[in-house]
């Protein structure tokens, strides 16, 4: 990445943010940013479970003259009544990126099938890439860490720095052009009788 991103992280907790409980899971959060993308943390905030009050922090954090290109909330994602993160996120989102999720849960399945009781979903709006991640300093660390090699591409994709995937180029045969001869089956025509 050309330059480190800048990093907001949300705690989402209504008794972290009446202050009857230390937030643990928002500095674990930052650390990991900091450790895997080199990242800038910009902001830090602690909000409750309430859906105006997370819609507009989405939507505040993500104006184009803010420059944030990744906002990572914890909590509110599980299947508590309270757990609205998900649906604030869904107001001001502009693309899902289901994927991105889907990915982390599968990463994650070896450790524990409880994975998929996460209903964090991840999207952008304008240019910054939103990630609702669950609320334990475990699970946030687990799914975090399970897409966190490839957030700098899509980073750089929202940025407008990646004018390709990465991978080599294929020539007309369907060859990588690295020269290393193997034949992957890409570029062939092949057809069958019906």
């Amino acid at each position: 990445m050309t330059t480190a991103p800048r990093v907001v992280i949300l705690t989402v907790s209504d008794r972290c943010s009446r202050g009857e409980t230390v937030d643990t899971s928002g500095p674990k959060l930052q650390a990991l940013a900091v450790q895997h993308l080199g990242a800038t943390i910009a902001h830090t905030e602690c909000l409750p479970d309430d859906m105006g009050a997370l819609a507009q922090f989405f939507a505040h954090w993500s104006e184009e003259i803010r420059r944030i290109d990744l906002i990572l909330s914890t909590g509110g994602t599980g299947l508590a009544p309270r757990d609205i993160t998900p649906e604030a996120l869904r107001t001001v989102m502009h693309r899902e990126h289901a994927g991105l999720m889907d990915l982390s849960r599968l990463r994650c399945l070896e450790k524990t099938p409880r994975t998929f009781l996460s209903r964090g979903i991840a999207g952008t709006i304008n240019r910054t890439l939103v990630i609702t991640l669950p609320g334990s300093p475990r699970a946030c660390t687990e799914m975090f860490e399970a897409i966190a090699d490839i957030l700098p591409h899509a980073i750089e994709t929202l940025r407008g720095d990646v004018k390709d995937d990465g991978r080599p180029e294929l020539d007309a045969t369907g060859q990588d052009g690295s020269g290393s001869g193997s034949d992957s089956g890409l570029g062939r025509i092949i057809h069958h009788k019906h």
